[in-house]
């Protein structure tokens, strides 16, 4: 078990924060594909009380606004600088803070997260939190990382976090009683010119927030971007890619009492 620094991840997505919002194509496209889901699968779409968890720098939340008719809107984050991106609004309340220690809100018709709950330590907990916060047929909509998620980064550097299985997450959810209306994932992947570019990205998006122990140096960065060649092909053209890998799992589901 990963085991996982608050604080450090806090750090890291604050320095992460302006590059983020550029970089995090991955992230982004995902959050446009959980809305897209959810228009599907929500019986309605004027919601009175919205709770996000993990909102970063507001994929997800502005979506949310502009899909959805929210009457009151509680976002939640680690730090309390994420709140530049969001323009002042009576309709927004933070609950800044680790969600594993906070109340939620109660009464709530949605629950929406996006690329957050792999940093969760008891998945269950929360969920079992979910249940009790969402008013009866209330959603939980999320997506999270599956196994395979930056799959080449843990095969050369051992570093990354323990991701569940899509089954591990439909067991928890099921345990709390939820009706799941959608559950799937994919593999989206990323091409790189070079392997110091994927470091890069990775950085920029504070994604790199398991690796504390893990200090480059020059000779272990030469090997990385050696040992890189097995996840890189070559195009028509004869240029090399480098392959990263993200594993998206997405999840509608409804409370049933």
């Amino acid at each position: 078990m990963v085991n996982i620094d608050k604080s450090q991840v806090a750090q890291r997505f604050e320095k992460a924060a302006q590059s983020y919002t550029q970089h995090a194509v991955v992230q982004k496209q995902i959050c446009q594909n959980l809305i897209g889901l959810m228009q599907e699968h929500l019986s309605k779409n004027s919601l009175d009380r919205v709770f996000e968890i993990g909102c970063g720098s507001g994929n997800l939340s502005h979506l949310l606004m502009q899909n959805f008719q929210i009457k009151q809107l509680f976002l939640n984050d680690l730090y309390p600088e994420v709140q530049q991106h969001f323009s002042k609004s009576k309709k927004i309340e933070w609950l800044i803070g680790d969600i594993e220690q906070l109340d939620f809100p109660q009464s709530l018709d949605l629950i929406a997260s996006s690329s957050a709950l792999q940093w969760i330590c008891d998945l269950d907990a929360i969920f079992k939190k979910c249940s009790n916060a969402l008013t009866p047929q209330g959603y939980l909509c999320f997506s999270t990382f599956g196994q395979r998620n930056l799959k080449e980064i843990k095969a050369l550097t051992g570093q990354g976090l323990d991701y569940l299985s899509i089954k591990e997450i439909q067991e928890k959810l099921m345990q709390q009683d939820f009706e799941i209306l959608h559950l799937s994932e994919n593999i989206e992947t990323l091409t790189f010119q070079h392997p110091k570019q994927i470091l890069q990205h990775l950085k920029a998006t504070g994604v790199t927030a398991t690796a504390s122990q893990h200090r480059w140096t020059k000779q272990s960065l030469q090997q990385f971007y050696q040992d890189y060649q097995q996840f890189s092909e070559i195009d028509q053209r004869g240029q090399r890619h480098y392959q990263l890998s993200y594993h998206p799992i997405y999840c509608i589901a409804r409370s049933k009492s």
